[in-house]
């Protein structure tokens, strides 16, 4: 942008980048003044079934900006929920801190409480911890649980999972792979961050300090391993 003669300082066009600023003020791009960048936030959204994570949908269907008080300022959802998926849902107003709670090598776990039909083979769940290849599709380990044990009946089971990829609907098809048909799905845990007890479609803000401790632990995940 300096080359193309874009950036200015007091009026007067930059020739170089060797330019030490000691603020921004009077910096423009393109005429424009240049603010401070702002401070990352982070949001958790109870998301409820029944809506899209998306910004709009051309068949008209509700989406989670739909249910989103209007007071929030301008946010991106941080991954996604199916339609039918409840539960903890991040917001943020940074996407470059968006895209790194989403890479699978930075391994951010995401947990699930899996509400399904069916009964729970102990090999099935061993298979899970040591990862699963499903129509040609590899799957990482997931760490899975069972909560309350199907009856003979063919009552509902309750499982906990845990895994860091976050492919597309990975839990449900983990689950149809063991027999399971999944009649509630609620993501609990993103990270450190958790859904406790915030109320359907209620909004929370995290912490500052919580925000600057995950920025951290996500530097450090993708710093390059030092030799040995």
């Amino acid at each position: 942008m300096i080359a193309e003669g874009r950036v200015a300082v007091n009026g007067v066009v930059l020739e170089t980048p060797a330019t030490i600023l000691s603020s921004l003020e009077g910096v423009t791009v393109d005429g424009k003044p240049v603010a401070e960048a702002e401070a990352t936030r982070i949001f958790l959204f109870h998301k409820p079934a029944g809506v899209l994570t998306a910004a709009r949908d051309p068949g008209g269907r509700p989406t989670i900006y739909d249910v989103l008080p209007a007071t929030l300022p301008r946010l991106v959802p941080v991954g996604r929920l199916d339609l039918n998926t409840e539960g903890l849902l991040l917001l943020t107003n940074d996407g470059e801190l968006k895209r790194a709670l989403e890479l699978p090598a930075n391994a951010v776990p995401r947990t699930y409480r899996v509400r399904a039909m069916g009964q729970v083979r102990q090999q099935d769940l061993e298979q899970l911890a040591l990862g699963v290849t499903l129509e040609g599709v590899r799957y990482g380990p997931v760490d899975a649980s069972v909560d309350r044990r199907a009856r003979a009946d063919g009552a509902n089971v309750w499982l906990t999972m845990t895994l860091t990829e976050g492919k597309n609907r990975e839990v449900r098809k983990l689950c149809e792979a063991m027999g399971l048909r999944v009649s509630r799905l609620i993501r609990t845990h993103y990270g450190p961050f958790q859904l406790g007890e915030i109320a359907v479609r209620g909004v929370e803000e995290a912490s500052s300090g919580a925000v600057v401790q995950m920025k951290r632990s996500l530097a450090r995940a993708s710093r390059p391993p030092r030799d040995s």
